[in-house]
């Protein structure tokens, strides 16, 4: 019988005391590659680079990442994540935690996630965040490659800052989803949908209004010093520019 594959990798980031970020712990295993590359200022800039195709149908993936007090951690990939149908029966799961300590800064800035015809995978987001952390976090999803059907997808992503939570939501698409999940209610017949959430700690005193972002994207501000951008396109291209957008719109 096939299993899957279970794969895990690592980060932490630590103020250096010399007014830059190091790396202690840098460490992926199996499909999940870890490279650190060329930054600027005092952040750390670490890559995540698919060593293997997946996840497939029965695979579990796990991605950790903390940033500790002072230090400046930016995450990225070096392409975008394909979930495909395997041997192995079952859902695939993608699981992300994250945890920034005070005065520490996360920027998590993957590319798209893809959901291929026939897979069936689940993505949870966990993270947690001091007072007086900072926070970028992008999620992006595309249901399907070009003129295909998507597979399922499942997603959840919670927030929590000094404990209490910040935004806990969770929507699952494509076959098997509850009614209407494609309807003019949820996604209104695109297939690029994405969020971005962006803590600061001067939120709590200037906090941005809620606005649209032109006609099928919005900012809201959250109940504490952040404020969540969600948006849908029919590509990830006009997706992306509509995130990169409100992010340079924020300061």
């Amino acid at each position: 019988m096939t299993t899957g594959v279970r794969a895990r990798a690592r980060i932490a980031a630590r103020d250096d005391g010399r007014g830059g970020t190091a790396l202690p712990v840098l460490e992926g295993d199996g499909p999940l590659a870890l490279r650190r590359v060329r930054a600027s200022g005092t952040e750390a800039r670490v890559m995540l680079v698919g060593a293997m195709s997946g996840p497939l149908g029965g695979d579990h993936f796990t991605v950790e990442a903390e940033a500790g007090p002072g230090a400046r951690l930016h995450v990225g990939s070096a392409a975008a994540t394909i979930a495909l149908p395997g041997q192995a029966k079952g859902e695939a799961h993608y699981d992300v935690h994250l945890n920034v300590a005070a005065d520490g800064e996360l920027h998590w800035l993957p590319e798209q996630l893809i959901s291929a015809g026939g897979s069936d995978l689940c993505v949870s987001s966990r993270i947690e965040l001091a007072s007086g952390a900072r926070l970028v976090f992008r999620e992006e999803q595309v249901l399907g490659r070009a003129a295909e059907e998507p597979g399922r997808l499942a997603s959840r992503l919670t927030v929590r800052l000094d404990g209490r939570p910040l935004l806990d939501q969770e929507l699952t698409c494509g076959p098997g989803a509850p009614g209407g999940w494609d309807g003019p209610a949820v996604l209104a017949g695109h297939r690029a949908l994405g969020q971005l959430v962006v803590v600061r700690p001067e939120f709590g005193t200037e906090r941005p209004g809620a606005r649209m972002r032109g006609e099928y994207a919005a900012l809201t501000p959250l109940a504490g010093p952040a404020v969540l951008v969600t948006a849908l396109a029919p590509d990830a291209r006009l997706l992306r520019r509509v995130l990169d957008e409100a992010l340079a719109s924020l300061g």
